[in-house]
């Protein structure tokens, strides 16, 4: 603990939103933790024994919110790198592409991140001859905004001998499954350590300037690499700045184990994208005549969920498209069959993005406890009858996607993130996704999204002790400038109902589409400050 956690805080003039007193203007902070929340006049006590009295002006004093699905290094290298989501043509996109070449002459290899070329008037990705030429022949790695595939050079196709051979290369097309890993691993091999730790810092940077006090890094051997995994829960544990959680997605639940994971989780893959074609569907697409790639079944689920319960580590899968959804839920009935439902229960596994929930699915994760890590701005990037969703899957299924409010009813545990790179670490965003969700019969309250986004990752990793301001939770807050709080829910009665003070319910800010969302003044983890907005 570093002489800035001994302090001990007195935090006033604000509001604070904490269930211990929805009226709480004041705070207490020691040791790390939570001491005390409660009324201005109060606070009164505390002034004299306090190392420090931070004057709020105002401000909403709020837990730090936790992005319970990041790939670090790759948000960092999309922050401080070729960064293609804003693209709105593939023009576009080849003058972005050959400017960064021609900037960074000395750079062993050129990594992008962000094409979609659903987005673009072409409707198609640039071709391995045309990135030839726009980079000279040297390296290129461009992942499309899912990273489930890519398109490459053929300078870095070179670098990995044999791929042409791997399952998900198809000539002229963008890279898919094995090939596609690869490659991956090739040109995340060729960056220099400095610039990985480079990466990470920047995202560290990045996420602390936006109230998120904790990370869930959904590592793996088909992601990234063990020095990159390793190399970021040691600067996370050496350097102020959000926490690491670690997950890495491997059968092999002895070398999670080893490398410090908390669970052999993450994107351990059932199946891949919609993006892509490769989510695992029951019935084809509507614009491929495919289901999708299968790449676990139930049984080889089973086993690892075994494994990992009898090991004392988190499971969990990477599952999108309805039949790798259910191939998941049936290999953990069947390990609960083996062990016992309550040891199933208690080991808390997840399952990452869970987008084609069927209402027996729905149910499913309920009675295995299953916690459902989800990405509401899929939704808002993806959704509607004219969105990439209903491109793959027609109207009807798409309509069907992420319904988090079926979940919540359900008893279904939600912990939200942004699996950054793929959309961005966007944490009020991300609430404003969920509660404005393009299907309405799927929007939850903004309070409940809220507590998916801060409590929700916190029991997402088997803590129940933190993610609110309560005497003796972790000191993990973040300060904000906002307008006016509110109670938002999905029924307009529910919304004028909760805004009475006597219901006792702890306003949040509007999230209103359109209106401007709070800016973060000051993030804290464990009562040290990693981020305080400059000339405020």
């Amino acid at each position: 603990m570093s002489a800035n956690e001994h302090r001990t805080v007195l935090l006033r003039g604000g509001e604070v939103h904490s269930p211990a007193d929805p009226f709480a203007t004041a705070m207490v902070v020691e040791r790390g933790h939570v001491a005390w929340v409660g009324s201005e006049g109060a606070a009164d006590a505390f002034a004299s024994g306090v190392d420090e009295v931070v004057d709020l002006d105002g401000a909403l004093v709020t837990p730090a919110f936790v992005d319970a699905h990041v790939h670090t290094t790759a948000t960092g290298l999309a922050l401080t790198g070729l960064d293609l989501s804003a693209a709105a043509s593939l023009a576009d996109a080849a003058e972005r592409i050959r400017a960064y070449a021609t900037a960074r002459p000395a750079d062993r290899i050129l990594i992008g991140h962000g094409w979609d070329a659903a987005r673009w008037p072409e409707r198609r990705p640039l071709t391995r001859a045309e990135l030839d030429e726009l980079t000279g022949g040297r390296p290129l790695y461009l992942t499309r905004i899912d990273v489930h595939s890519a398109v490459v050079t053929t300078a870095l196709l070179d670098l990995v001998p044999g791929v042409r051979a791997l399952a998900g290369f198809d000539d002229g097309q963008p890279l898919t499954g094995d090939a596609h890993h690869a490659v991956r691993a090739a040109a995340y091999a060729a960056l220099s350590p400095r610039q990985r730790t480079e990466a990470q810092r920047a995202a560290r940077r990045h996420a602390a300037s936006l109230g998120i006090g904790t990370l869930h890094e959904c590592g793996g051997p088909e992601i990234s690499s063990e020095e990159d995994f390793t190399g970021l829960l040691d600067l996370a544990r050496s350097e102020p700045g959000p926490r690491v959680v670690g997950y890495w997605a491997d059968l092999d639940v002895e070398r999670a184990r080893a490398l410090g994971a908390l669970g052999a989780a993450g994107d351990l893959f059932a199946d891949g994208s919609l993006g892509s074609h490769t989510a695992c569907l029951h019935e084809a697409y509507a614009d491929r005549d495919a289901t999708g790639v299968a790449h676990l079944d139930a049984a080889a689920v089973a086993a690892h969920v075994v494994a990992c319960t009898e090991t004392g580590l988190q499971a969990g899968f990477h599952a999108i498209g309805d039949a790798a959804v259910d191939a998941v839920l049936e290999g953990v009935r069947t390990a609960s069959e083996k062990l016992g439902l309550a040891r199933i229960r208690a080991a808390r596994h997840r399952v990452e993005h869970a987008e084609m929930l069927s209402p027996e699915a729905i149910a499913g994760f309920a009675e295995l406890g299953l916690t459902a890590s989800v990405q509401p701005a899929f939704d808002a990037y993806w959704g509607g009858e004219e969105g990439m969703y209903a491109d793959r899957l027609g109207v009807e299924r798409a309509r069907a996607l992420n319904p988090y409010a079926a979940m919540l009813r359900a008893g279904v545990p939600l912990a939200f993130g942004s699996d950054s790179p793929v959309t961005p670490l966007d944490p009020w965003g991300t609430v404003r996704a969920a509660a404005f969700h393009r299907t309405p019969e799927h929007r939850v309250s903004v309070r409940a999204a809220f507590t998916a986004h801060t409590r929700g990752g916190w029991r997402a990793v088997g803590r129940d002790d933190a993610g609110t301001l309560v005497p003796g939770a972790p000191a993990d807050y973040a300060v904000w400038r906002t307008g006016e709080l509110v109670v938002q829910a999905p029924d307009d009665r529910v919304a004028r109902w909760s805004t009475d003070p006597r219901s006792g319910t702890p306003g949040l800010p509007d999230l209103t589409p359109g209106r401007e969302l709070p800016v973060c003044l000051r993030t804290v983890v464990s009562g040290q400050t990693v981020f305080v907005r400059p000339n405020v």
